[in-house]
């Protein structure tokens, strides 16, 4: 079975967890994640855009010209849609993009992504990131340390953490989730996942997957 290794906030190797792409799927559905993560993305869109009909741009409804005798075309209000100021014949409207899945095919996505994540050698599993106050600098250096600064990287905890949280998001190249809000999409928009153990312990232990490993100690290196 393949090992990670597990990493002090240092960067030193503190032991190795057992873990595999099938403990989280057995197989990897392209499709069904492509569907998931479409669907996560038509949900953030607000739907606000909208242009105005022939009804509701500025302008009379006064005859431009006579309709016969001018040599011209004839014509009639000014706010046609064929006509520079005129409004849009197929008018944009405010509109809901949102849609759902069914929930278990979600939950089925998100551990695809994770397995995804695994076989790609993409997930750095740390012992534990907890802060007595929000310490970006000191989570700067813990991303550097890990070989994280230089591309986009979700960091996952086992639960929402205040001062983890705010130590993150002032860097530009990292995000935070905890692991009961992992998704599809959050997961393959990072380049890689740095996650504490005791959070990837929790994400084993979701139905669907193998029952966690325990890691097994390794001197440090």
């Amino acid at each position: 079975m393949p090992k990670l290794t597990i990493h002090d906030r240092k960067g030193n190797k503190v032991g190795t967890y057992n873990v595999e792409a099938e403990d989280f799927a057995s197989s990897i559905n392209k499709q069904l994640l492509h569907d998931a993560v479409v669907m996560y993305q038509a949900n953030l869109r607000q739907g606000t855009h909208k242009t105005k009909t022939r009804a509701q741009v500025a302008g009379n409804k006064k005859k431009m010209y006579r309709q016969k005798g001018t040599g011209n075309a004839r014509a009639g209000s000014k706010r046609s849609g064929v006509r520079r100021g005129g409004g849009h014949i197929h008018a944009r409207q405010p509109r809901d993009y949102s849609y759902r899945l069914p929930r278990k095919a979600l939950q089925i996505a998100t551990r695809m992504a994770l397995a995804s994540k695994v076989r790609d050698d993409e997930l750095i599993v740390i012992d534990e990131l907890r802060f007595d106050a929000p310490r970006t600098k000191d989570m700067a250096h813990i991303l550097k340390v890990l070989g994280c600064d230089q591309c986009s990287t979700l960091v996952t905890t086992e639960t929402h953490d205040l001062n983890v949280y705010r130590s993150v998001r002032n860097l530009a190249s990292a995000k935070i989730s905890p692991a009961s809000e992992l998704n599809a999409l959050s997961l393959l928009a990072s380049k890689k996942v740095l996650v504490t153990k005791a959070a990837l312990d929790a994400l084993r232990a979701k139905p669907g997957g193998k029952s966690a490993a325990k890691p097994e100690a390794a001197a440090a290196s």
